[in-house]
Order: structure tokens, then C-alpha cells, then sequence
């Protein structure tokens, strides 16, 4: 998988991560992939929702040390 950008959101509480990924998101071009570093347990339900409304494909996710990582393929 090849990432195009990586957005360090950790610390923020929602809807924070969601803004700043939405603002990220539309700096990328259709089918590349932003990797997304999020520590709020609520974002797992929010990007999910916010993904799938916006088109958008979450390709993988995974969780280490409290550092949720979603990998967000630009529709």
C-alpha cells in the first residue's frame, strides 16, 4: 500500500479528527491513500460513517499502543 500523506490527529477530540481529515482528504487526488493517527475511541464508529458517506474507502485499520490508524483510499 502506498501512502500518500500521513495526518498526525492524535490528542484530538471529535469532531476534530474528522475536520482535519476532511481538509487533508481534499488536498489528494482520487484513489491515493492518507493515513490517519487518531487516540479518540470514537472516532472507530466516526470515520467509518464519515468514510462512507463521503465515497470514500477505508482500506485498512489497526490499532497499536492507543494509536487507532485508518488508511483512507480518496474516492
Amino acid at each position: 500500500m502506498n501512502i500518500t500523506k500521513t495526518l498526525d490527529a492524535k490528542g484530538l477530540a471529535c469532531p476534530m479528527p474528522i475536520v482535519r481529515t476532511k481538509k487533508t482528504i481534499d488536498t489528494l487526488h482520487s484513489g491515493e491513500i492518507l493515513e490517519v493517527q487518531v487516540t479518540d475511541k470514537g472516532a472507530l464508529h466516526d470515520f467509518t460513517a464519515w468514510a462512507s458517506a463521503g465515497g470514500h474507502t477505508i482500506v485498512n485499520q489497526k490499532e497499536e499502543a492507543g494509536v487507532i490508524f485508518f488508511y483512507i483510499q480518496k474516492a
